[in-house]
């Protein structure tokens, strides 16, 4: 079966008592689902809450109630920065994600490299520290509307690329995956046909074999992923997942998704 992850990204949404219900309603969601169609195959499934409600999730995550669907939910951070500690004011490292209960990070994504001038080195320096500190990084690259109307899709992913894979430290095998999420369709409603998702992740995977990196490259895609369409990228050989923004910010689309993406796993078999 192919696996499949789920990365839900809550961007700059949820206080901790909002976290808290919404985690709540996706862990009992997922013991019902469970309940129906048994203990597989489903995705392994990771939310990214803001930073000051990780604490909120962590708790939720101890809950006795959720203590037979705990196992399908991680934390990950949505952001972390390239030094473990020092006067980077606002800055979280991988260290503190870790002790906050993340057991992986979002690193790169467009609205950080787009608002906050994130550069390619930046981005790429952002995920050795979290792979040496113990962290899964789910390294985000896409290209920007223009640049896919000038058909420049493939130079941009190479030059997002580029700079990590010099980087990466020793056995970070299995602890990196790449998230496709063209720019122009990032909370647009505007989602990438599924063939342009598979051209963008065999080229990465291509990449990534002329980088040195060894063994398979798991590739997500993300953009306007939502429960109607989901199942078209699960069936897409080359895609493993999908991180999703808005969707993930109701328990009843992102579940909606997950079980798109449990039937895209069993289709696989």
């Amino acid at each position: 079966m192919k696996p499949m992850t789920v990365v839900g990204n809550w961007k700059m949404h949820t206080n901790p008592a909002e976290a808290r219900a919404l985690l709540r309603d996706i862990l009992r969601g997922l013991t019902h689902l469970r309940e129906i169609h048994g203990s597989g195959p489903w995705p392994r499934v990771l939310v990214a809450p803001p930073f000051t409600s990780l604490a909120a999730c962590q708790e939720t995550l101890r809950d006795d109630e959720f203590a037979e669907t705990v196992w399908a939910i991680h934390l990950a951070g949505q952001d972390v920065f390239w030094e473990a500690e020092g006067a980077y004011t606002g800055a979280i490292s991988a260290p503190m994600l870790l002790a906050s209960g993340c057991r992986e990070a979002v690193v790169g994504h467009s609205e950080r490299r787009r608002i906050f001038r994130e550069t390619e080195e930046e981005a790429a320096k952002k995920a050795k520290a979290a792979l040496e500190a113990g962290l899964e990084v789910f390294f985000c690259v896409g290209e920007e509307e223009k640049e896919r109307e000038r058909g420049e899709t493939l130079a941009v992913l190479r030059r997002q690329l580029e700079p990590l894979w010099s980087l990466l430290p020793e056995g970070s095998q299995g602890r990196l995956a790449i998230a496709y999420e063209p720019v122009w369709a990032i909370g647009t409603g505007k989602a990438a046909q599924p063939q342009d998702a598979e051209e963008a992740a065999l080229f990465i995977r291509e990449e990534a074999r002329k980088g040195g990196y060894p063994g398979d490259l798991p590739v997500l895609y993300g953009g306007s992923v939502t429960p109607e369409n989901a199942g078209a990228y699960f069936q897409v050989p080359s895609i493993q997942g999908a991180l999703v923004g808005g969707a993930s910010l109701k328990a009843a689309s992102f579940l909606g998704i997950l079980e798109a993406a449990r039937k895209g796993a069993e289709g696989s078999s």
